[in-house]
Order: C-alpha cells, then sequence, then structure tokens
C-alpha cells in the first residue's frame, strides 16, 4: 500500500492542469472503447470512436510525460507552468472539438471545409494544436538551458523533446492540397476537403486496425506518430539505462549513458525522416520497396555502429580512474515547482 500512497504524492506535485486533462482524456478513452463495442456507427469507413479512442490514449501520455519533465525544471519553473497550462488549454480544447464534430454531429474532422461550422471547428482545432507545438517548443527551450542531476537524463529529455517537435512539424505537409483538390481550386471552385493524411490515396482507403495507416499508398501519420512519441520512447530509455546502471559496470559513467541517448535520438529522427520520405512518395509502411529497405538498414547499421562506438570509446570521467568504481547513479527527483 505505501508504494501506492507514494506514487499518488508523487503525482500531486506535478503540473496540476496537464495531470487533470490528462485524467479526463484517460477517462474519456475508457468511454470510447465502451463506444467501439456498442455504437457500430462508421466514418471514413472506421467506427466512429476510433480516433477519439487513439487520441485519448495519446494525450494522457503526452501531457502526463510533459507534466514529469516540468517537475525537473530546476530554473524558470514560472515560465513551464505557463507553458504546460497551454499545452493543457491546447489539446484539451482539441480533444472537445472532436467530440463534438465526430460523435455529436457525425462529420469528418479534419481537413473538413464544408460549411461553417466545419471551418470554424477546423480552424480552432488548428489553433489549439499550434498553441500546444509553440508552448512544446518553448519547455524544450527552457530545458536546454538548464543543467539536470543526469547529463543521459538531460539529454534524452532534451532529444525526445527535439524529435517529437520534429514529428509535430512534419504534420504541417498533411495540410497540402492534393492534386485533385488542387485542381477544384484552379477551376475556381472551392474544395470541401483542404488537405490528407494519405498520399496517393484518398482517407477512407483501406488501413490497419485501429491506427487506420494505409495499406495501399503512402500515409503521414505513421512518421508523425513515431516522432511525437519520443518525448515518451527517448526518456524512458534514459530510466532504464539509470536502472541497468546499478548492475551493468559499462553504464556507470553518465557519459557513456548520454552518448547512447544521443545515438538512438539520432537513429529515431532518422526513422522519422525515412518514414516522412516513404509517405511522400505514395509508399505504404506495410510495402516497402528496396529503397527504403536499404535506408533503414543503413540506418540501423549506423545507430550499431553509434552503439558501439559509445560502450567503446567513451572516455571515463576524469574523476573515475580506469579499473574503479564510477560514483554512483543518481536517484531522479522532482520538484513541487508545477503548482505554483
Amino acid at each position: 500500500m505505501q508504494p501506492q500512497v507514494n506514487l499518488l504524492a508523487r503525482i500531486a506535485t506535478l503540473h496540476r492542469p496537464l495531470v487533470i486533462a490528462a485524467a479526463a482524456v484517460a477517462a474519456l478513452g475508457v468511454v470510447a472503447a465502451a463506444g467501439l463495442v456498442i455504437d457500430d456507427r462508421q466514418l471514413l469507413n472506421q467506427p466512429i470512436w476510433t480516433k477519439t479512442f487513439k487520441f485519448s490514449i495519446s494525450f494522457a501520455l503526452y501531457t502526463m510525460t510533459l507534466a514529469w519533465m516540468i517537475s525537473l525544471m530546476p530554473k524558470a519553473r514560472r515560465w513551464g507552468w505557463w507553458m504546460g497550462t497551454l499545452v493543457a488549454v491546447g489539446l484539451g480544447g482539441d480533444i472537445m472539438l472532436m467530440v463534438i464534430q465526430m460523435i455529436g454531429r457525425g462529420r469528418r474532422l479534419h481537413f473538413n471545409q464544408a460549411d461553417e461550422t466545419d471551418r470554424l471547428i477546423h480552424n480552432l482545432l488548428a489553433t489549439g494544436a499550434y498553441g500546444a507545438f509553440v508552448a512544446t517548443a518553448v519547455i524544450a527551450v527552457l530545458l536546454s538551458c538548464q543543467r539536470l542531476a543526469d547529463k543521459s537524463l538531460g539529454s534524452a529529455i532534451r532529444a525526445g523533446l527535439g524529435v517529437a517537435l520534429a514529428g509535430m512539424a512534419m504534420a504541417t505537409l498533411m495540410f497540402t492540397p492534393t492534386p485533385e483538390q488542387q485542381a477544384i481550386r484552379d477551376s475556381g471552385h472551392k474544395s470541401q476537403i483542404m488537405g490528407s493524411h494519405g498520399v496517393g490515396v484518398p482517407d477512407d482507403a483501406a488501413g490497419l486496425p485501429i491506427v487506420g495507416w494505409s495499406v495501399d499508398g503512402g500515409d503521414l501519420r505513421v512518421a508523425h506518430f513515431v516522432g511525437l512519441h519520443a518525448v515518451q520512447l527517448i526518456p524512458l530509455l534514459a530510466i532504464g539505462l539509470l536502472a541497468l546502471a546499478r548492475r551493468q559496470q559499462a553504464l556507470r559513467s553518465s557519459l557513456v549513458r548520454r552518448n547512447l541517448i544521443r545515438v538512438t535520438a539520432t537513429g529515431h529522427l532518422g526513422l522519422v525522416a525515412v518514414l516522412t520520405w516513404q509517405a511522400q512518395r505514395g509508399q505504404s509502411v506495410v510495402h516497402p520497396d528496396g529503397a527504403t529497405v536499404l535506408a533503414l538498414t543503413g540506418l540501423a547499421a549506423l545507430v550499431g555502429g553509434g552503439v558501439w562506438a559509445a560502450l567503446r570509446l567513451t572516455p571515463q570521467p576524469r574523476d573515475t580512474p580506469p579499473g574503479t568504481s564510477s560514483p554512483p547513479v543518481p536517484e531522479v527527483t522532482t520538484t513541487t515547482a508545477g503548482n505554483i
């Protein structure tokens, strides 16, 4: 019982608006899961609750991760609090608009310009997303200017935010008109849909279960997803390396762990680039051609070489003579700055 009490007490010290937003969208995720079972309505050839379920889980993970990161800031805490609040409001507003538009009105959410209400919801949705993007960028800058207790964890947080921002930024490619939409505009008419997740295929084409990624053509959501969730995956790797460092001598140096994080983050960013390039060529993620396979193989080789170099070639800290134990592995601590 005591560990559960400690966990709840620790969560209570995190950025309160982000924690509340995470709890709210997680609860919505439970409702959406039930909706997938009991509501048989379809939208764009998928169960109508699918997008709400996916985004609820994604937003819950993202907001809780950001709340934890803000708690690690030793300085500029007020700026961190306000930026975190902007993210909570922006993403919380977007998920509300999603429920209103898709579940309430039964209409397409993204790229919908069909009538005045659709355009209003589309513009409000974009405002919330761009606001969250800018606020996340500010948090990334604030954390980049500060020294955290552990070099590897500091590098992981900064790298995770950086790759996530790249994943968010590439989503702007989705708002480029398709050739068919551009032809309608060039003819002097207004297209009811402006933009697309797919490249070379319509958004209602056959897709993978739950995620909906196209199996017949390119899909920009793949790179967007992989990039966005670097904000969780890379720091989780750093925490895992910290845990392993207590038993693995090679990982006890914070420089080794930091270099491993940098290699991994570079590989993650490279993966986002390859997936974006693949989608832009109208190629499904489940049907890679030889060029894509070659690019992924080369990327894997570079990451493997980087890992080897980080483990074998990283010099030990000056205060740790060869053949002796490294300094104690630091604990990850948080501050109560999130609730100013």
